[in-house]
């Protein structure tokens, strides 16, 4: 295909490279579109010169985690497109040679319908997939892999609960992500520096229906359901204030990516456990921590918030059971 700019008939693209490929679209076929070519053609750009970190911004709805990685500190964050995301999908690669920053897609499904409609009418087929692409990491696992954005026309899910295994045991969570497997299936032909951004995917045609579907979004967990609402770190420092993403991190300081001296993990937890508690003053050792206040009830909140940030930094804290007067050494090692 060729290069995609803003305002293209992306629908007639595609067909035009499935027959110069010598293919013709059939009933039951899936289209793997990269989001990029969708971005492209809607002209989903930031404006020339506009700061990164501000553009992120725009395109999040919450910070999930946090740190520091290189020069800059690289957020993941639940995104205006839906999915949870390193920099809500902002990126300035495969975009045509230029240092812009494209931008997914605020509806990724609503995208999806709008390229099957027009690749149904173009085609003459009763059914066809469409699936936009785009590439993420997953939590516990290393390595980026494609997944679905975006979809139509396609079972995203196939909900195994109920059924039986191979050797007749009952199936109580498994549900399968199809959109997704079709998505990192795709991927592999598609690749990242070769310049195809659309994969054509046949044999798949038992989840494809006539209709739009439930669409990709009924593949993010909420609510409840959402595991991973914060990361390690950031799940502790929330507890005690300190939201990602907002200016009390950044004046707490953001772990990094790479090790780092212990000291600078300690200074970041006394930094935590000190916020709104102008009151409290503890003075930082190499091994322990001097914490005093006005007050026994300031005192134990202090302690308390101190053995919690410095969990959240990997160290462990150890405290007298008997403070003696208002003030309390906490000895500290890693976990």
């Amino acid at each position: 295909m060729p290069e995609v700019p803003a305002g293209a008939d992306l629908a007639s693209l595609v067909v035009a490279a499935v027959g110069a490929a010598g293919e013709r679209l059939a009933d039951g076929d899936v289209l793997v579109v990269s989001s990029k070519v969708v971005s492209k053609a809607l002209g989903l750009w930031a404006e020339d010169g506009d700061d990164r970190e501000a553009v992120i911004a725009s395109q999040t709805r919450r910070v999930v985690a946090e740190r520091w990685s290189g020069e800059r500190a690289t957020r993941i964050v639940h995104s205006v497109a839906g999915p949870v995301m390193a920099a809500a999908g902002v990126d300035a690669s495969n975009t045509g040679g230029t240092d812009r920053l494209l931008l997914l897609p605020a509806d990724p499904d609503a995208q999806a319908r709008s390229l099957r409609a027009a690749l149904l009418e173009r085609s003459g087929c009763a059914r066809l997939g469409v699936v936009l692409s785009d590439t993420a990491g997953r939590p516990w696992r290393s390595g980026q892999t494609d997944f679905a954005l975006g979809a139509a026309g396609v079972q995203v899910l196939d909900d195994l609960r109920g059924a039986t295994d191979a050797d007749g045991r009952p199936l109580a969570v498994t549900t399968r992500a199809i959109a997704d497997e079709l998505a990192a299936a795709a991927d592999l032909v598609k690749g990242k520096a070769d310049g195809v951004p659309v994969a054509l995917v046949r044999g798949a045609g038992a989840w494809v229906g006539l209709d739009d579907g439930v669409g990709a979004a009924a593949l993010v967990r909420t609510g409840r359901e959402d595991w991973f609402a914060y990361g390690r770190a950031e799940a502790v420092r929330a507890s005690l204030g300190v939201e990602p993403g907002t200016p009390a991190a950044d004046e707490c300081g953001i772990p990094a990516v790479l090790p780092e001296p212990v000291a600078d993990r300690i200074g970041r937890a006394v930094r935590v456990a000190l916020h709104a508690l102008p009151d409290v003053g503890i003075d930082a050792g190499t091994a322990d921590l001097r914490v005093s206040a006005d007050d026994p009830y300031s005192l134990g909140r202090a302690v308390a918030r101190l053995e919690a940030a410095l969990w959240g930094e990997g160290l462990a804290a150890e405290a007298p059971d008997s403070p003696a007067g208002l003030e309390v050494v906490v000895r500290i090692s890693e976990l």
